[in-house]
């Protein structure tokens, strides 16, 4: 009976592979190729692979620059994973936040973020983020009072992320607070002195704190170390103001 089986094993070919396998795949493709990723996520999600298709065609819209329609994918994700009880909705929630910011709808993003919190499943670093851009999204509603109030706990669950840092010396600045804004720029330095985000901000401060010298330091360092990104033609912009002009 052994070599029938065995025949029969080999015309019914390797075993399907297990829907992780398949995301991963997906997740890969979408890194590679979103739009073929695309396309392989929209068979999927049709052939009942729901969230974690819905999931990967998001990210490969993501990837391919398409904003808002990632951003409503990971929503249909999330909405999905809650129907089956899936913990996993949060996380779809805060991608879906995360989306909408990139695109620039900070209403539709801070939504997303409350249900992504609300569920007080989000933990550690996947919890620091979330309140990190739910904060951005406060940001630019001007609420700064709020964005605050969700940056301090981040910064427990995230803080070694420089961006966390960053985006608190900012809204330090912004709120006048100028001790906590050099104390937290300090703190980005030391985990991201290469970033131009944060040589620029470094200088900002330093400029409101009247240091002159450490502010054009600090400018110079970012327009030097990535002069065609938006932080380093902003730091070339707070330069030329030094420029004096020649007989």
């Amino acid at each position: 009976m052994i070599l029938p089986l065995l025949l029969l094993a080999a015309q019914a070919g390797p075993p399907a592979p297990s829907l992780q396998e398949r995301f991963d795949a997906c997740v890969d493709l979408a890194t590679k190729d979103p739009r073929a990723a695309a396309a392989e996520a929209g068979r999927w999600r049709l052939n009942g692979g729901g969230a974690l298709a819905r999931q990967c065609l998001g990210m490969a819209y993501a990837n391919d620059g398409k904003w808002a329609a990632a951003a409503g994918e990971f929503e249909a994700a999330a909405r999905a994973a809650e129907l089956a009880k899936n913990k996993r909705a949060a996380l779809y929630w805060a991608q879906s936040g995360n989306a909408w910011l990139a695109a620039k709808d900070a209403t539709k993003a801070r939504a997303a973020l409350d249900a992504a919190l609300a569920s007080n499943t989000l933990e550690g670093l996947d919890r620091g983020e979330a309140l990190l851009d739910r904060a951005r999204a406060q940001v630019a509603a001007g609420d700064l009072a709020g964005a605050r109030s969700d940056i301090d706990p981040a910064l427990l669950d995230a803080a070694a992320d420089p961006l966390a840092w960053l985006l608190s010396a900012t809204l330090a600045r912004r709120m006048d607070d100028l001790p906590r804004a050099r104390k937290d720029i300090a703190e980005a330095l030391q985990r991201s002195p290469d970033d131009a985000s944060v040589q620029l901000e470094a200088g900002n401060i330093a400029a409101v704190a009247g240091d002159e010298a450490g502010a054009k330091a600090a400018w110079q360092q970012a327009a030097t170390r990535a002069p065609a990104s938006e932080a380093g033609k902003r730091a070339q912009a707070a330069l030329a103001q030094f420029d004096t002009a020649k007989p």
